[in-house]
């Protein structure tokens, strides 16, 4: 039950770092300026969300990196192996691939929300 709230709470929370910081950079960076005015207009929780991004990052970071120790502890696996069965091997494996999914989504809005403005301005001088 553990794993699998920490694996809600975790995507949940990379999602809202795509969504607030990632997603809006992005469409700056390809010259959609337009879509993201719209977005920001249809949607204006996002300037609220995006002003408390660092917040949103640590603790995303802090509940991805719990989730990993969750699912990766060694006693986790002894115990799925010793009495779980087949149900619980596959359940481990959803968990990882959500875990994965979280991770990489997470990583994404990090790099567009503090690493592609500052490459950008680098490569055009």
């Amino acid at each position: 039950m553990r794993q699998k709230l920490s694996n809600f709470f975790s995507l949940f929370a990379s999602l809202g770092t795509l969504l607030c910081c990632a997603l809006p950079s992005l469409l700056v960076a390809i010259g959609a300026g337009a879509t993201v005015a719209s977005l920001v207009s249809t949607v204006p929780w996002l300037v609220r969300l995006s002003r408390y991004k660092e917040w949103l990052f640590a603790i995303s970071g802090l509940l991805i990196g719990l989730n990993f120790f969750l699912v990766y502890r060694p006693r986790g696996k002894v115990a799925c192996a010793t009495g779980g069965g087949k149900a619980c091997e596959e359940a481990s494996r959803l968990n990882k691939i959500v875990l994965w999914i979280s991770a990489s989504l997470f990583v994404v809005g990090l790099f567009m929300a503090y690493a592609a403005l500052p490459i950008r301005q680098w490569l055009d001088q």
